[in-house]
């Protein structure tokens, strides 16, 4: 499947809703898993602000990967984010979109609350 990384150097990334499990099928309730390493995978919504405009992304990430309290507000860092276009076909009806994936969503709020040395 196609990949394309995405840049956050210049991006202000924050959590716009906490870190829910991801849903791999919505009729049984199954919880979705990292296919390479068995990970539960969880999704993090964040706003993301870039060149003027901002957009909330959901982000699946293995849960494994996140680190700090991510709560709504909290400013983060995106690893390895990348995206993917998907498409697919039910009872006849094409869609398509673009999914969001990323190694590690990391809190910033620690980093800002530490003083700085001289």
């Amino acid at each position: 499947m196609r990949q394309i990384p995405v840049d956050t150097s210049t991006a202000a990334v924050m959590v716009a809703q906490s870190p829910q499990p991801k849903v791999k099928d919505r009729r049984t309730g199954e919880i979705a898993t990292d296919a390479e390493t068995g990970a539960t995978l969880m999704t993090v919504d964040v706003m993301f602000a870039a060149n003027g405009e901002a957009e909330v992304l959901s982000v699946a990430v293995p849960e494994t990967g996140i680190s700090g309290e991510l709560v709504m507000g909290t400013p983060v860092a995106l690893t390895g984010l990348v995206a993917r276009p998907w498409e697919n076909e039910f009872n006849g009806t094409k869609r398509h979109g673009i999914s969001f994936r990323a190694v590690a969503v990391t809190s910033l709020a620690a980093d800002a609350s530490k003083p700085k040395a001289a």
